[in-house]
């Protein structure tokens, strides 16, 4: 044994005489929170797609009606050029379809794995519901109450005043 641990002989005590660590034994944190005690310096920041993702999981669906067409047309046996030509024409309507109509951004159906199409899909719903309700695109959480503070303060400043 060394540094003074564990039994100074195993003999007489039904062990093998291995000292281990208690891996069961919590050891106390430091002192520093893992969140702000200020509450009124947390703003809720709602997460914004990557628009580079969006394009590309639009781009990639079209992809996979396009192959699956072409691997249609070859189990078919239809001729090179014949396979060239029809998936290039379902290639452009797709793309110009998707361009005119625009995503599809109620969020139904969506997985969870595509958080960028949630997160667009939430900051659609989120301004249908702002303009439903009249709120105003510079309105500021809290800022009614802030307003009513200082009309307190500029009536007991002018009360001391007088």
């Amino acid at each position: 044994m060394s540094s003074n641990v564990g039994l100074s002989t195993p003999r007489g005590s039904g062990t093998s005489g291995y000292v281990q660590r208690n891996l069961s034994n919590l050891r106390p944190r430091d002192n520093a929170a893992p969140y702000p005690r200020d509450f009124d310096s947390i703003k809720h920041r709602q997460r914004q797609p990557d628009r580079a993702i969006l394009d590309h999981d639009r781009k990639r669906e079209v992809e996979v009606k396009v192959f699956e067409l072409q691997d249609k047309l070859e189990d078919e046996g239809v001729d090179e050029d014949e396979i060239e030509a029809q998936t290039l024409a379902l290639r452009k309507r797709l793309l110009a379809e998707n361009e005119k109509t625009g995503p599809d951004r109620s969020g139904k159906g969506l997985k969870p794995h595509q958080v960028h199409e949630l997160a667009e899909a939430k900051i659609e719903e989120s301004e249908k519901l702002r303009r439903a309700l009249g709120i105003s695109a510079d309105y500021e959480e809290g800022s009614h109450w802030r307003k009513a503070e200082e009309r307190l303060r500029d009536a007991d400043a002018s009360r001391d005043k007088a």
